[in-house]
């Protein structure tokens, strides 16, 4: 069975679910809307632009987690979901992972966005595989640190050797789709790379090296 990996935001969701979750809380009242939408703009630019400092932005996106409850976390990720995240989920991406699902390849979505936010989203394509940036959990509360290496950039590449290395597979055969320059790291490592819906960076890489080219949202 080869491995089909997927990145999430701009990927298989027609938007950003990190950034949206903080912006949601902020609605909520758990954050100063103002402060927090500023810094959320500012670290999404950094994103794009292919210069955020991944840890300066964990430190601010799972600080939420660090001051309130899981429970009281765990309930408003419900909402979210159902709210904000359950209307982008693309129904071409929806296809895509049921092709690959009926060609018996193994399913896994691979993505900086922390766990917390990410885990019930892979549940809802029926991705049984999640790799993702994991929270620190110490006696059942979260810390706002990070746990291990972020699923960003290079880290992407680390992190998948390892779960290579736990279930004893290989890259033969594997797929990759992301829109995002950041994961070129990634896209350089598989057989099939697939630009989807990608950023310019990642466009004008994707045709020099004749990658594939995909839209989910045509």
């Amino acid at each position: 069975m080869a491995l089909a990996l997927f990145d999430l935001d701009n990927t298989l969701l027609a938007g950003d679910s990190d950034y949206l979750w903080g912006r949601f809380l902020a609605a909520q009242g758990i954050l100063d809307g103002a402060h927090h939408e500023r810094e959320n703009e500012r670290f999404y630019r950094d994103y794009q632009r292919g210069t955020l400092d991944i840890d300066a932005f964990l430190r601010f996106s799972l600080r939420p987690l660090r001051d309130h409850s899981r429970a009281q976390m765990e309930a408003l990720r419900a909402r979210f979901i159902d709210e904000l995240i359950e209307p982008i989920m693309l129904p071409a991406a929806r296809d895509l992972i049921a092709s690959h699902k009926a060609n018996g390849d193994t399913l896994l979505i691979i993505t900086a966005t922390n766990a917390f936010v990410t885990a019930p989203i892979a549940e809802r394509f029926g991705v049984p595989h999640l790799i993702a940036t994991l929270p620190e959990l110490r006696d059942g509360e979260y810390t706002g640190e990070v746990e291990g290496i972020p699923a960003f950039r290079e880290g992407k590449v680390i992190r998948l050797q390892a779960w290579l290395a736990e279930h004893t597979r290989d890259l033969a055969g594997s797929t990759f789709y992301s829109d995002s320059h950041n994961d070129i790291p990634l896209l350089e490592r598989v057989d099939h790379p697939v630009a989807v819906d990608p950023d310019a960076q990642l466009r004008e890489t994707a045709q020099a090296r004749g990658w594939r080219i995909l839209s989910l949202r045509d």
